[in-house]
Parts: structure tokens; sequence; C-alpha cells
């Protein structure tokens, strides 16, 4: 029996769903129940009837669907990975701008702690974050933890006034301007296509900018058959799956999460046999963080 057919006799026992993001690895993607982005695998996470949730993502998404679905059980292949940019906002500064600006909005990008979630009034991913800024009633928007993000949706949403925290994407924050310029003087045809986690002067070069979903979408919409895609290097899975007859390409210094990496096939297995790597969260905590994640939901819609 290879680790697969035990993996999914595994899931059959435990009445269990794998869930996976783009950015983890491709052999991890072929056996997973549901791929996406942040949005979608939220969306899909209030959905299932299965009694354990598998997320292959890092611990953020763990907390996210443990929030939406308090009563299952939410199990984590490898639970110190983990994403930097999620720790990279705090509860003082939010408590501080709150008491600066009346009309105030907190709008937590879903890539945080849950701890930050608490004091949020909505959440948003790359995918929803322009709709959802749009359709707020306040004039003045706290965007966190990710600057790059926080400022693209400004250009977005003009009207607004922004204050801006200085979180990051380490794996978006090191795209280098050179590499993407270098690729385009090889590949003059190719289309640019960012994740708006990107810094500015790598937005100013893209043809596309949007969620790592986007990202998959336009190029298969895109009469174009070569694209240079600036964002983690997983995606590559899905663009090649599901557009055979075109090519990507993808910086020298290629862009790599290794959190997202730390989950393997081996793990999956083991935490399906064990049970471990559990998410636990209080009630009151669930209730704190679900109000932002709920609102985000039905706004999106």
């Amino acid at each position: 029996m290879t680790i697969i057919d035990e993996i999914n006799r595994l899931k059959k026992e435990k009445d269990a769903v794998i869930l996976a993001h783009y950015y983890v690895n491709s052999e991890v993607q072929e056996i997973a129940d549901y791929i996406g982005d942040s949005f979608y695998l939220s969306k899909v996470a209030v959905t299932l009837t299965e009694k354990t949730i598998v997320f292959c993502g890092v611990s953020f998404m763990g907390e996210s669907a443990k929030i939406l679905n308090p009563e299952k059980t939410v199990l984590m292949p490898d639970r110190e990975a983990d994403c930097a940019m999620a720790h990279m906002a705090d509860e003082k500064m939010i408590q501080k701008i709150r008491a600066e600006y009346t009309d105030l909005a907190v709008v937590c990008y879903i890539n945080s702690t849950a701890e930050l979630k608490q004091y949020a009034d909505v959440c948003v991913t790359s995918a929803n974050a322009v709709k959802i800024v749009k359709g707020l009633p306040n004039k003045h928007i706290f965007f966190i933890p990710d600057r790059n993000l926080a400022h693209y949706v400004a250009s977005q949403v003009p009207d607004k006034h922004f204050i801006y925290n200085d979180g990051f994407c380490p794996i978006h924050e090191k795209m280098r301007k050179k590499e993407i310029e270098n690729l385009k003087v090889l590949h003059p045809q190719a289309e640019i296509l960012t994740h708006p986690e990107c810094p500015q002067e790598i937005l100013e070069l893209s043809d596309y900018i949007g969620s790592t979903s986007g990202i998959i979408v336009h190029a298969g919409r895109s009469s174009c058959k070569e694209f240079i895609v600036c964002t983690e290097e997983g995606v590559r899975y899905m663009l090649e799956k599901e557009n055979p007859g075109k090519t990507f390409y993808f910086t020298e210094t290629v862009p790599v999460c290794q959190d997202m990496k730390e989950i393997t096939l081996e793990k999956i297995r083991r935490v399906l046999e064990t049970g471990e790597n559990e998410i636990h969260m209080s009630k009151e905590a669930v209730a704190a963080c679900k109000k932002p994640l709920k609102r985000m939901l039905e706004l999106a819609k």
C-alpha cells in the first residue's frame, strides 16, 4: 500500500477532508480534496460535512478553519509551519489608532493570528479586500498587517483614508525588480502576473495584479502563451495543470515559503493516524474572531 493509499484509507476511517493552499508542495496539492487561496478555503470550510479537517497550510489558516467550524477537529500536518507576517501587528497599535480616529474600520488581512483578528472589524483576503473596503461605511481604514496589500487597496479605493501598518510578507517583499526586468527582456511577449503583497515597484511593472486564485484565472483566460509570475512558486503546479500549452517563468531568486513546504505526505498521514497537532481555541476567542470572519464572508458575497 502506497502512502497515498494509506492517507485515503485514513480519511475514510476518520471522516476527514484535506484542504491545501496553492503554496504547498505539488504532491500535497495532488492528494487534497480542495485546493485554493485563503478566501476560497475559508468559504469551503463553512460548507464541509466531514468531522475532521486536515489543513495543509500555515497556522493562521488552521485557526481560521477552527473559528469557522468550532465543532470540528482541525489538524495541522506541521504545527510549527507559521507565517511571519501574521504576527506583524499588535493590540497596542490598534487601540492607539482607534483613539486617534473616529469613524475607523480596522481591516485585518486573513493572513494574521487569531489574536489579531479579535481586534478587527472585518477580515479580508487579497481576493476580496478591494470589494470589502469599498463597501465599508467608514472613511478611515487601518489595514493590518500587510503594508503592501494596504497600499494596493488604497490605490483602488481613493475616497478612503488609509493608515498603514509596517507588516509585510517576507517572500513577496524579496521580489527584485531587476530580476523581473531581466525575464521580460528574455521573454518580451510574456505577461507579468503579480500578487498585491509585492512592493509597489513590482506592481508598477505588472500587466495583472491579483490574488493567487486571480492569477490562475487570468492566466487561463489570457490569449498570451507566456507569463512571468510574481508570487510564491507553489502556484506553478495549478498554473501548469490548467494551462498545458502555456509557459510560466519565475525569477532567478525563486520565491519559496519554507513554512508552506514543511507540509509533507508523511506528516499528513501521521496526523490522521494520531490526531496530533489539533487546533484548540477557547469559546471566547472563537466568538471574538468569528465576527470579523463572518462579516468578511457576508460582505464578499
